[in-house]
């Protein structure tokens, strides 16, 4: 990523005398639409003419009207719907040779030669083929005389880049594809709606979802709703899982649980390969344990409904980096998809993520399944390790004598009861004593202390909130009285779940260790708050579940916006001084501003933005989306915004202001959310059990090295354990966010697709990277 390789050019003349066409093909998928306007604006922006295929590839086959200029406002109020506006169709004219020459005649005679391509594995692999196609096919055109020479040398080569969308998920090599999160916030409607219904009737319910070859919807599922069991295609249960399927709803049953759910892939099937249908499933439950079961097949209502804010996030993210792949491809570069890894956005070759999607069919079909768990990746794989282990064992008779206590520091926010339930039946599963501390460090203080068992935490996942109880209140001044008891009730390890609170409360407990012995306990702190202002973490539980209200809020406003006409919303979100949830929420929404304390403004900044709306107001986007983090500035408050706006825009647009508040904390879980929480406080659980092994001496517990206090964070691409004293450094204290924030990157990106014209930094690039190699021992 060396600045010295790539000679930064100026991005607005990148595309000139360049045309691109893109087009949305194979079944469609929430937040195609996001990836589509943001290959159009972004397009538009290098200087490049843009071209919509309407119908997928049977529309490029066809031409005439179906390929068509695409212009700024033609992908206006399109980011919040869900399929696919230019439509998407299975085109059996493209797998013929005549129909692929007929596409590449009608690009050839509109100069386009960059196409980017969003659809499923099968919609990559044809482009692929086309384009390694494309010069036997102008040598057919320029022989049947349909084009001329200087035609087919202008349209010598075609590039191609991919995005794939595809609810399933189904694609090696991207973390997430466009439309899973979607289909998983579908799916989790349902099962929490069913759970309340079934609980009411001791009932249990078989879940049909979608994956025909890929079990990662039903497993995020399962994991998300602590669901009993879960069939998928990747690892057929045991040869006697019959009796055990049975077992285990009984036995939940007898702990008094009142429902059982079990999740099934539409393409699960059993060792030998042969099918395993809910019916067969009910039917078993029915004749052995003479259970009310019910089956809820979900069909293609996953697809549908708006896209979540990851998956408009996502697909912007996509679209930009589609189209600098394009505008910097050669000849010789080949074919590309671009997706996501952590928050890293990376190209990859196509045909390499084609043929470990493929080795992953043929590990399944050759009982090679271990494998293909491996081949699907890193998240697929600790998905099903986190499931295993919270989902299959029963807790030992064997007691490890630790006690681990549990507490919830600041303000509440929604997946810290995911947390603390893995975190509590993790520990169950080790042999230790959970011990739950309601109402933070003050409960901690006044012994607000008491066991919490396996059951007590079921359907916590689901809840928003903190079920603990939380408060604010930091450890500083009543240590004493903490270190009290810790030594009565015997704590040994300690999980502190919160937000910036919980980070200097941690700090704080660990300088207290000079001085009090007690405090010489492992610890770690898991970041939950809205805000994601968490030093030691790129993403914090909860902060998507606030970003999806913000969106849904922000979409409503909109649509209020586009019927009056000529109106201005300016929006104040939360996050203290951390200006992530304004960020990511404009990018969701498609504000055209968002104000944050991390970036400076002024009064000319201001300026610029309201003529900037003025000059929206007369073309057919009438209407501004502004949004303002609460701290972003103490002067231009957001009631000074909303009059600078509507003293500046009389008789042009008038002003609304909407202070969003407390409802940004509330709500039930995302899907991101309960999966995300579910696996740090399982992580967190077995670190602390390693690191207690660690500090085990004559007898008791001793840690005081900086590393026994941690902070559990995403970074990049993985879970990490950091010490809480190394991170002090990167962490402004007095405004309660880290230094270094790494969505400040794609703050840009926000203000391309709101037609600004700024400098886009093209010098650090992500290069191709190679997906076969880092799999390598596997496909021996």
């Amino acid at each position: 990523m060396s600045k010295d390789l790539h000679p930064a050019t100026d991005p607005t003349k990148m595309g000139l005398g360049r045309s691109i066409a893109v087009l949305t093909s194979g079944g469609d998928a929430q937040g195609m639409n996001a990836a589509v306007r943001a290959t159009v604006r972004v397009g538009l922006y290098t200087g490049a003419k843009v071209f919509f295929v309407h119908e997928g590839y049977q529309g490029l086959v066809d031409g005439g009207d179906h390929i068509c200029p695409a212009t700024w406002e033609s992908v206006s109020m399109m980011l919040q719907l869900g399929g696919t506006v230019i439509g998407s169709a299975r085109s059996m004219d493209f797998r013929t040779r005549e129909g692929r020459m007929k596409a590449a005649c009608n690009l050839v005679k509109l100069g386009i030669t960059n196409l980017c391509v969003i659809g499923g594995d099968g919609s990559l692999t044809g482009a692929n083929e086309f384009r390694t196609e494309w010069s036997g096919l102008l040598g057919d055109l320029v022989k049947a005389d349909k084009i001329t020479d200087t035609e087919a040398k202008k349209s010598s080569h075609l590039n191609i880049v991919g995005m794939v969308g595809s609810i399933d998920n189904d694609f090696c090599g991207t973390d997430m594809t466009i439309g899973t999160d979607s289909a998983l916030h579908r799916i989790i409607e349902v099962v929490d709606a069913i759970t309340t219904t079934a609980q009411s009737h001791q009932r249990t319910f078989i879940l049909e979802v979608m994956g025909r070859h890929c079990g990662y919807l039903a497993l995020v599922t399962a994991l998300s709703c602590g669901a009993d069991w879960v069939f998928i295609p990747e690892m057929p249960p045991d040869e006697d899982w019959e009796n055990h399927l049975c077992r285990r709803l009984a036995d939940q049953r007898s702990r008094g649980s009142r429902l059982n759910v079990i999740i099934v892939a539409e393409g699960a099937m059993s060792r030998d390969g042969k099918p395993i249908t809910s019916d067969q499933i009910k039917k078993l439950v029915t004749d052995r344990l003479g259970f009310d079961t019910r089956i809820t097949v979900l069909g293609h209502v996953q697809r549908g409904g708006t896209p979540s804010a990851f998956d408009r996030i996502l697909g912007s993210r996509m679209g930009v980096e589609a189209v600098m792949a394009l505008l910097e491809a050669t000849p010789q570069t080949p074919a590309c998809v671009v997706s996501l890894s952590g928050n890293q956005a990376v190209r990859l070759p196509l045909m390499e993520c084609v043929q470990v999607t493929k080795d992953v069919t043929t590990a399944m079909a050759e009982g090679r399944f271990e494998d293909a768990i491996k081949l699907r990746g890193k998240s697929f794989e600790n998905n099903w390790n986190t499931y295993k282990l919270l989902a299959h064992i029963n807790p030992p008779d064997v007691k490890s004598n630790i006690n681990v206590a549990i507490v919830n520091i600041g303000a509440p926010c929604a997946g810290m009861n995911a947390a603390v339930r893995s975190a509590v039946r993790m520990g169950l599963i080790q042999g230790h004593t959970m011990l739950a501390v309601h109402d933070g460090f003050d409960g901690l203080a006044h012994g607000q202390v008491e066991p919490i068992t396996w059951t007590s935490v079921t359907g916590w996942t689901g809840r928003g909130g903190s079920m603990l109880g939380t408060k604010r209140t930091l450890p500083g001044k009543i240590l004493e009285e903490i270190s009290k008891n810790i030594a009565k009730f015997n704590i040994h390890a300690l999980v502190i779940i919160g937000g910036f609170e919980a980070y200097v409360g941690g700090l704080e407990l660990v300088l207290a260790r000079e001085k009090y012995e007690e405090m010489c306990i492992p610890m770690v702190v898991i970041p939950a708050t809205v805000s994601n202002n968490v030093p030691g973490s790129d993403f914090s539980i909860g902060a998507d579940t606030a970003l999806n209200t913000i969106t849904a809020t922000c979409d409503r406003i909109k649509q209020s916006a586009a019927g009056t006409k000529r109106r201005v919303f300016i929006v104040e979100t939360m996050g203290g001084y951390c200006g992530y949830l304004a960020t990511m929420a404009g990018l969701a929404a498609g504000a055209d501003a968002a104000y944050i304390y991390e970036e400076k403004f002024g009064i000319k900044d201001l300026e610029v933005n309201v003529q900037h709306l003025v000059n929206k107001m007369k073309t057919t986007v009438k209407r501004g989306l502004i949004l303002r983090n609460e701290n972003s500035n103490a002067n231009y408050t957001t009631d000074f915004i909303f009059n600078l706006y509507s003293e500046e825009g009389k008789g042009i647009f008038d002003c609304r202001k909407n202070v969003l508040g407390h409802m940004q904390q509330g709500g039930t879980p995302t899907p991101f959310d309960r999966n995300f929480g579910t696996k740090m406080g399982a992580k967190s659980v077995l670190w602390l059990t390693e690191k207690l092994r660690e500090c085990y001496r004559h007898g008791r517990i001793f840690a005081n090295t900086p590393d026994s206090a941690c902070v559990l964070g995403m970074r990049k691409r993985a879970l990490t354990f950091q010490p809480l004293s190394e991170l002090k450094e990167d962490t402004d204290l007095e405004h309660r966010i880290p230094k270094t924030q790494w969505w400040l990157k794609i703050r840009p990106i926000m203000k391309i697709l709101a037609k600004y014209d700024i400098k886009l930094d093209t010098s650090e690039h992500t290069d191709m990277e190679h997906v076969i190699k880092k799999r390598s021992p596997l496909g021996k």
